[in-house]
């Protein structure tokens, strides 16, 4: 079955207004009923460093988790790693491990090198804790800083995290720059030689170029994609102002046009949107 990976974390945290506890809390709650296979809540960082994401851990007390839709949380080290795993609502750990120097800088603060050790530790919380680690493989189809960046290199950390016995690696076209070419020779090439590994696509669109992507991933072998209702969010780095996250309405339109089966309530999912349109008003 494919998995849809709803990210209202990634559409809220780069709003600088915040956004009240108990809507974001409403939002949330109403996403939990439409189907999703998981839901990136919140985020366990420096509240300097993403303030909108402070109130992560109160906004998870107020959840209704009584589906089978799981819940989230991204960390940036340990220490988040500690506090996120502390809360037996989450499942998943998600952990933005660049493959761009320079973006794991600005990111992260931390060289590769040392964010492939914040890496180990946050894999061993998770097996202590009973949680899974999501390695998100950022600027996966390219960047804008002139780092190398090739399949070769791609393959690389691939071998490296798979060999970690991390399970879940979600390739993240960061900024937008990725093609239904350079998506197919990913996966094509990434996917097989891994069956134990669920490969996901983080992918950045623009109203026009979502199609073929999520196609040619799909046709590639990818079953886990992240989306967010109406592609709120996105990297500001990227050129194209139109370039967001892939928007949950264009995936289902997708699977429906090609009768792939999802579990997404249709009703709920509406009645989500029209929260949405508040939360991001």
């Amino acid at each position: 079955m494919l998995k849809i990976i709803e990210c209202p974390r990634d559409a809220m945290q780069g709003i600088h207004k915040f956004i009240p506890t108990t809507l974001k809390s409403r939002y949330i709650n109403q996403l939990l009923k439409v189907g999703f296979d998981t839901i990136d809540f919140g985020s366990f960082v420096s509240p300097k460093a993403i303030p909108q994401m402070r109130d992560s851990a109160e906004v998870l007390k107020s959840l209704d988790l009584n589906g089978s839709t799981r819940l989230l949380a991204i960390v940036a080290n340990r220490r988040g790693a500690l506090d996120a795993s502390s809360f037996e609502e989450i499942t998943y750990l998600g952990y933005p491990f660049s493959i761009s120097e320079t973006f794991q800088m600005r990111n992260t603060n931390a060289t590769i090198e040392e964010s492939l050790q914040r890496v180990d530790e946050i894999q061993q919380i998770c097996l202590q804790s009973g949680k899974k680690l999501v390695a998100y493989l950022s600027m996966g189809f390219g960047n804008p800083y002139g780092d190398p960046w090739n399949v070769d290199i791609v393959q690389k950390w691939v071998d490296i995290l798979a060999h970690k016995e991390i399970r879940i690696l979600a390739l993240s076209d960061t900024i937008g720059v990725s093609t239904p070419e350079s998506i197919k020779y990913l996966f094509g090439n990434l996917i097989p030689p891994y069956p134990d590994v669920e490969f996901g696509a983080h992918l950045h669109t623009t109203p026009n170029s979502w199609r073929s992507k999520v196609e040619a991933a799909y046709e590639s072998g990818c079953r886990r994609f992240d989306s967010t209702i109406k592609g709120y969010g996105g990297c500001p780095m990227a050129k194209d102002e139109l370039t967001g996250n892939m928007a949950t309405e264009n995936l289902l339109s997708y699977l429906d046009d090609h009768s792939i089966p999802h579990n997404i309530d249709r009703t709920e999912f509406n009645h989500a949107t029209k929260i949405a349109l508040q939360v991001f008003s």
